[in-house]
């Protein structure tokens, strides 16, 4: 029989409020079927599009050449770096053919803080020459013709079309790809195969969104050594919880705000 003492703080502790239930250690979806996985990506995206309601592409641009640019200059630097660059970059190279025909030393002296900056000069001044020769000078509006330009690949060509075309693409970069696999859903690593498995997931409509939910998210919270597990919003559905610490107020510490 319970004594009355028990009885009295067991009354207490019914009368309070209910505390914040994040799990105390990483939850198990071992034998999850494809069903299930479907249920609960889209669970953890609509929790993240709650969360992150004006998660866009953070590179600036006007024009599709623009954002096919940045994104090229984007490779191994902060979206924060190309946006001091570009509006000289864009504000002196305003088309195709300006690139095709700049002088090699001065687009490398504006690409110098962006790193590896004379392959990149390399990458502009060809992919303005395959412009003006083969599009009149405008970016293509396909995936299988803007994969063929210099400098662009699978990834580029998915932020040009999401953002500038709006053309629905998945973009698998460091953070797609590594908080994709922290959710456990795929193990993949091979970017085609994460593009194409993480697109079975969702509807066509939310590809674009979907890749910037969860860029900002890893850029935010999800830091790929200490992720903020104890602040994350969608915790209870990680199988990777725990991976960082999961005290709120030392998880919040690691919440990072755009620059």
């Amino acid at each position: 029989m319970p004594t009355q003492r028990a009885e009295a703080l067991a009354s207490v502790d019914s009368a309070l409020p209910e505390p914040l239930k994040l799990p105390r250690k990483a939850p198990v979806f071992t034998g999850e079927t494809h069903t299930q996985l479907v249920r609960r990506a889209r669970k953890m995206h609509k929790v993240l599009t709650e969360t992150y309601p004006d998660a866009h592409c953070e590179l600036d641009f006007t024009t599709p050449l623009e954002l096919l640019v940045a994104t090229i200059l984007s490779a191994q630097t902060t979206d924060v770096m190309v946006n001091k660059v570009t509006p000289t970059l864009f504000a002196k190279y305003p088309d195709a053919a300006a690139y095709a025909e700049a002088d090699r030393e001065e687009l490398e002296t504006i690409l110098k803080p962006t790193g590896f900056f004379r392959a990149k000069t390399n990458s502009l001044m060809k992919l303005g020459q395959a412009l003006v020769d083969e599009y009149d000078g405008v970016v293509p509006d396909k995936l299988e013709e803007l994969v063929k330009l210099p400098g662009t690949g699978r990834k580029t060509a998915n932020v040009v079309l999401g953002n500038a075309f709006g053309v629905p693409g998945i973009t698998v970069d460091t953070h797609f790809g590594r908080l994709v696999r922290r959710f456990g859903w795929t193990e993949e690593e091979d970017p085609v195969k994460v593009e194409h498995l993480i697109g079975a997931l969702f509807p066509k409509k939310d590809w674009t969104m979907l890749s910037h939910r969860l860029i900002f998210h890893g850029r935010r919270r999800c830091h790929a050594k200490k992720p903020a597990c104890g602040a994350c919003p969608i915790a209870q559905w990680c199988p990777s919880y725990g991976t960082g610490p999961i005290d709120p107020e030392l998880a919040a510490k690691l919440v990072k705000t755009p620059a």
